[in-house]
């Protein structure tokens, strides 16, 4: 069984695909990277996979007349590389229900929250607001509600007192970048199954990482 093909959409700097990109140079990781797809020219997340020796695709939404012939383009993109597996990784656009409802089951993302917490923009600043003490990343499948689906991954970080929403995301990025690559392994090697919404994890002991917990129990 070969490894388990990822195109991944992207718009700025990448730091998420970088961490992707790394799990990836690892022969046993159980995933590639076949495409990575851009609708910003000049995104730094296109020159990270040039970089890397992975294929790329610049397609500035501009050029297309509407959101729907823009997700079709992506989807030919995308299919015609054999992808298996779609990974938001700072892609600010929001989907077609047609582009997510054919990607079912088959596309993440990650959200710098706790999710069902603070969802949508500025989410770090949400949680600040809130008074909350721990806050962290989620890595979920994706639905056609914003920052909505069954939850693959999430991993914790302390809020403390003197945070401000810049220190407070760079600290749930750190998380992010373990988070990420954790996720599309549970999904290649074959572990995530999903039902009535929940994405249900088979194997591993996870009470020796109590700081990325899955979505449900082992």
């Amino acid at each position: 069984m070969g490894r388990l093909r990822l195109g991944v959409l992207v718009s700025g700097r990448g730091s998420n695909l970088q961490a992707l990109i790394d799990a990836c140079a690892d022969p046993a990781y159980p995933a590639e990277i076949a495409l990575v797809v851009s609708n910003v020219a000049g995104a730094f997340a296109v020159e990270r996979a040039q970089r890397a020796g992975i294929a790329t695709a610049v397609l500035p939404h501009r050029d297309y007349p509407d959101r729907a012939a823009f997700d079709a383009a992506v989807h030919e993109r995308l299919t015609g590389a054999g992808v298996g597996l779609v990974c938001l990784a700072g892609f600010m656009r929001l989907l077609t229900p047609g582009f997510v409802d054919a990607w079912h089951d088959r596309m993440v993302n990650i959200h710098p929250s706790l999710l069902p917490l603070f969802k949508g923009l500025h989410p770090q600043q949400q949680a600040l607001d809130a008074g909350v003490r721990i806050s962290g990343c989620t890595v979920h499948f994706v639905r056609n509600e914003m920052d909505a689906g069954p939850i693959l991954v999430q991993a914790v970080v302390p809020v403390l007192p003197d945070d401000s929403a810049e220190v407070l995301a760079d600290r749930i990025l750190g998380a992010e970048h373990a988070a990420y690559p954790l996720a599309v392994r549970l999904i290649a090697d074959g572990r995530v199954r999903v039902a009535d919404e929940r994405a249900i994890i088979s194997g591993g002991d996870w009470r020796a990482a109590p700081m990325m917990v899955p979505g449900c129990g082992p």
